[in-house]
């Protein structure tokens, strides 16, 4: 059942940071090129469609595969199991999907959403084996096969899209590209790992892992849904090419973190789970990846908003510059939101999924307020009350680490203070060169080479924990 691991906890999360980079950056070059080509309008039909795309992806992925993850004997009965349910449960949504499309359509006043939708939606089946051979990815530590895997899916999905929107696809371009970089995943990691469904399947193991993974499962798509309930309304009440604009500003944020995020916890959640009988070892692992995470998500995150204005211009064009705000302010919205992301994965890992649902009831009512205040101002408003909840929610979610493993806020302040400060410094050295009158593409490449050597001087200066961390491991591994 096992492979061979490929390394420690660092190895595997620089496999798994260098998978999201150069995936991702594939992927932006890729919406670089289509955003080109393709108009706005088209964009938000394809925002609308995957937000039902991910309510499906929940109950298909999330808490069955989690739950393989954090088992500490999980052995070929459950995750055959495990795959079969998935099937099954896809297969059953797809068939809803299909059936409510022309309503969705109607709801929308939107005709190309039928289709779409009732296309893009074959990805389910497919997502429920990938997410198994994901589990099973992240259990065994083998994220170097999961490099491979990605890049070439990205890879050759781009290239689809691309040429599918130049022969004039439209909105089936995005299509294309979505359902392509799902099918060569799947078969790419069916050819580097071992692990094939079999004829298994034990009802008690069934049982066993849903006892856990229901949590899961309900908090994530409690989460899932809140978040998309955005793009739900804003398509409804404001126009698709305001929904576009607020999404082209959130993917700017969203390449960064989630690059981090998806790097960091697929690697730290099984690491964590393996010692969760171990409090203060699992309280200095969290500790760590706190300050890491910090120490690299603020300045990214801080740099980009900088930047926003010439890079939205010199990349998407002057049709594109009313997604400048929200690129700033969902950014920064989106980091917040990593931290808490990280002390969620912390509580799971402890086997603790009970808290974790519970924190979704505690947050999503404040969730509501904030959205339907927002709505009723404006798209912008939308964004500052998202921010806002961000703050709230990752407040909340630091809350149980306390009484779990005696971590409080004040260690946890002081965890994130420096980088957030040292941000800050860069943010207001680089932004002087906007005093001048230069090229987009010159004050780009000034303010970033500028808020780097900021940045990485004061880290040394000062003495700056991660930075130190991060500089010894390079030393040791040269």
């Amino acid at each position: 059942m096992k492979e061979q691991k490929d390394g420690s906890i660092v190895s595997n999360l620089i496999w798994k940071f260098s998978e999201r980079i150069l995936a991702q950056l594939i992927s932006f070059v890729v919406s670089i090129v289509l955003a080109r080509i393709l108009l706005p309008d088209e964009y938000g039909i394809i925002s609308i469609v995957l937000v039902f795309i991910s309510f499906a992806d929940v109950f298909v992925t999330s808490g069955f595969s989690t739950a393989l993850i954090q088992k500490k004997d999980a052995n070929e009965t459950d995750f055959s199991t495990i795959f079969y349910c998935s099937l099954l449960t896809s297969g059953a949504i797809y068939l809803f999907l299909f059936l409510i499309a022309p309503y969705v359509a109607k709801f929308y006043k939107m005709q190309m959403l039928c289709p779409v939708l009732r296309v893009l939606a074959i990805r389910l089946p497919i997502s429920a084996y990938n997410s198994v051979q994901h589990a099973y990815v992240s259990r065994n530590m083998l994220f170097r096969k999961f490099f491979f895997s990605t890049l070439f899916g990205t890879l050759i999905s781009g290239v689809f899209g691309i040429v599918s929107a130049v022969v004039g696809f439209g909105v089936w371009a995005l299509v294309i590209q979505y359902l392509t970089n799902t099918i060569i995943d799947s078969i790419i990691l069916s050819f580097t790992i071992r692990w094939r469904p079999r004829r298994l399947f034990s009802l008690p193991a069934a049982k066993k892992l849903m006892s856990y993974g229901w949590k899961i499962l309900a908090a994530d798509f409690s989460g899932v849904f809140f978040d998309q309930l955005r793009t739900l309304i804003i398509g409804k009440v404001y126009m698709a090419s305001d929904l576009a604009y607020y999404n082209r500003g959130k993917s700017f944020g969203s390449l960064i973190i989630d690059n981090i995020s998806t790097a960091g916890m697929s690697v730290l959640f099984p690491a964590m789970s393996n010692k969760s009988g171990a409090p203060k070892e699992l309280k200095q692992t969290l500790r760590t990846t706190i300050k890491v995470m910090s120490y690299i998500i603020f300045p990214a995150i801080g740099g980009l908003i900088v930047v926003a204005k010439p890079l939205v211009i010199l990349l998407l064009t002057e049709k594109w510059k009313n997604s400048i705000l929200f690129l700033q302010i969902l950014s920064a919205s989106s980091a917040i939101a990593l931290l808490g992301s990280i002390s969620l994965q912390s509580i799971k890992a402890i086997g603790r999924s009970d808290i974790v649902l519970k924190l979704e009831f505690i947050k999503k009512p404040v969730y509501v307020v904030f959205l339907l205040i927002g709505v009723m101002q404006s798209v912008r408003a939308v964004a500052i009350t998202m921010l806002i909840y961000s703050l709230y929610s990752t407040i909340i979610n630091a809350q149980p680490l306390k009484k779990l493993l005696d971590y409080s806020y004040r260690e946890q302040l002081k965890d994130i203070g420096m980088p957030f400060v040292l941000t800050i410094l860069m943010g207001m050295i680089a932004s002087m060169w906007k005093l001048m009158e230069l090229s987009n593409i010159t004050l780009i490449i000034l303010e970033i080479i500028t808020g780097v050597v900021t940045y990485l001087f004061l880290s040394c200066l000062l003495k700056v924990d991660a930075f130190e961390y991060l500089l010894n491991y390079i030393k040791r591994n040269k």
